[in-house]
C-alpha cells in the first residue's frame, strides 16, 4: 500500500508505504515513510524520516528522529532519539539520545542526556543526568579480566 498520506485505524496490514502515514490500533509488518505517526501499533520493521511512536512495539525502529513514549523496541538506531517510559535491548544514535524514565540494555551515542533511567552498558562521548549503569569501566575491566581467565583454563586443559 503506497500513498502520499495514509490515516488508519484498527487494521492488519502488509507493508505501508506513505509520506505521511497515522496509523493507530493496528498491526503491521512493516512501515517506511518520511513523517510516521504510530499510537497503539504492533510492527516488525518501521522506517521514516521522522518516526513517533505512542504506546507500541517494533522489532526494528529506523529514523533520523525518533520519538518513543511507552513503547517497547528490540533495536533502535536513529541520528536523534527520544526515549520516554520505554524499554529498547539495544539503541544507537549518532548524535544524541535524550532518555527519561527508561530502561535500555545497550546504548551508543556521541551525547547522552538521562534523566532517572537505568542502562546495562552505556558507550558516549557526553553523558549527563541521572542514570544507573551496570557496566562501568572498572566491572568491564573485570569481567574481560575473569573472561581471560577462564579461556586460558581451558586451553591448558584442551591440549592434555
Amino acid at each position: 500500500m503506497s500513498k502520499d498520506v495514509l490515516e488508519m485505524e484498527d487494521a492488519e496490514l502488509d507493508v505501508v508505504e506513505a509520506e505521511f502515514a497515522t496509523i493507530r490500533q493496528s498491526s503491521i509488518r512493516a512501515v517506511e515513510g518520511g513523517h510516521v505517526e504510530l499510537q497503539q501499533v504492533a510492527a516488525l520493521s518501521i522506517d521514516g524520516d521522522r518516526v513517533e511512536v505512542t504506546q507500541g512495539a517494533a522489532a526494528l525502529m529506523r529514523g533520523a528522529t525518533l520519538t518513543m513514549n511507552q513503547s517497547v523496541s528490540m533495536l533502535a538506531t536513529g541520528t536523534t532519539s527520544n526515549l520516554n517510559f520505554s524499554l529498547v535491548p539495544a539503541s544507537v544514535s549518532v548524535e544524541n539520545t535524550v532518555v527519561s524514565r527508561s530502561a535500555v540494555g545497550a546504548m551508543v551515542a556521541n551525547e547522552i542526556h538521562a534523566e532517572n533511567s537505568t542502562s546495562i552498558l552505556m558507550i558516549g562521548r557526553t553523558v549527563n543526568g541521572n542514570v544507573t549503569t551496570l557496566v562501568d569501566w572498572r566491572s568491564a575491566l573485570a569481567i574481560g579480566a575473569v573472561a581471560g581467565g577462564v579461556f586460558g583454563l581451558f586451553s591448558l586443559f584442551r591440549r592434555r
